[in-house]
C-alpha cells in the first residue's frame, strides 16, 4: 500500500475553507443587496458583490429561496447571539434590550417580498417563522427578565408578545415611506420603564 500523500488532506482542507469563505461571503453580499433591493434583486448582482461567479452562488444556493433562506437563517442566528453579547458589554440590561431591540427592528424591517420569495414552499416558509421564534423568543425574554430584575422596567411583558407588538409597528413601512416605526418603538419601549 503506497503512503498517503500528506499534500492531499491540505488541499482538501484549504478547498473546504475556500468553500466557507465563499458562503460566508455569499450570505453577507446577499443581506445587503437583499436590504436594499428587496429579496427578488437579480441573482447576478447577489454574485458580482460577493466577488464570484454565478456557479459558485449556484453550487452553495441551487435556487433563490434556498438564498433567501440560508440568508435569513444567518440573520436570525446572529440577532440571537447579539443578545447576550449586549447584556454582558453594556451598563444597563434596559440598553442592552433597546439595543437588540434595534437590531431585531433592522432585520424585520428589511425583509422585503420574503414570503412572495418562498413561493408556494410553505413548508420552508413555516421553518423559517419557526426558527425564528425558536431563536429569538429566549433571548428577548433573557433580556426582558434581567430589566425587571434591576428595576429598570416593570414585571408581565411577555418576550413573544413584545415581539410581535414590534413586528405589527414594522408594518406599512415598505408602503409609506414617511412611516418611521423605530419612533414608535421608542415610545414603546419608554412605556416599559418603571420611572
Amino acid at each position: 500500500m503506497p503512503p498517503a500523500d500528506p499534500g492531499k488532506g491540505a488541499s482538501a482542507r484549504s478547498k473546504r475553507a475556500d468553500a466557507v469563505r465563499n458562503q460566508q461571503t455569499l450570505l453577507d453580499a446577499a443581506a445587503e443587496v437583499f436590504s436594499t433591493s428587496g429579496v427578488d434583486a437579480p441573482i447576478r448582482r447577489i454574485a458580482a458583490r460577493a466577488g464570484v461567479g454565478l456557479g459558485t452562488l449556484y453550487r452553495h444556493f441551487p435556487t433563490r429561496a434556498d438564498l433567501v433562506t440560508a440568508v435569513y437563517r444567518h440573520q436570525i442566528d446572529a440577532c440571537a447571539e447579539a443578545g447576550p453579547k449586549l447584556l454582558a458589554e453594556l451598563d444597563s440590561p434596559f440598553d442592552a434590550l433597546r439595543a437588540w431591540i434595534e437590531l431585531f427592528t433592522d432585520f424585520l424591517v428589511t425583509k422585503h417580498g420574503l414570503a412572495d420569495a418562498l413561493g408556494s414552499d410553505s413548508d420552508r416558509f413555516a421553518a423559517l417563522h419557526t426558527h425564528f421564534i425558536d431563536r429569538l423568543t429566549p433571548v428577548c425574554a433573557r433580556l426582558l427578565d434581567a430589566a425587571v430584575a434591576a428595576g429598570e422596567i416593570r414585571p408581565g411583558i411577555r418576550a413573544y408578545e413584545l415581539m410581535r407588538g414590534i413586528g405589527n409597528l414594522c408594518v406599512g413601512r415598505d408602503t409609506d415611506p414617511h412611516y418611521d416605526p423605530r419612533r414608535l418603538i421608542e415610545l414603546l419601549l419608554t412605556g416599559l420603564r418603571t420611572s
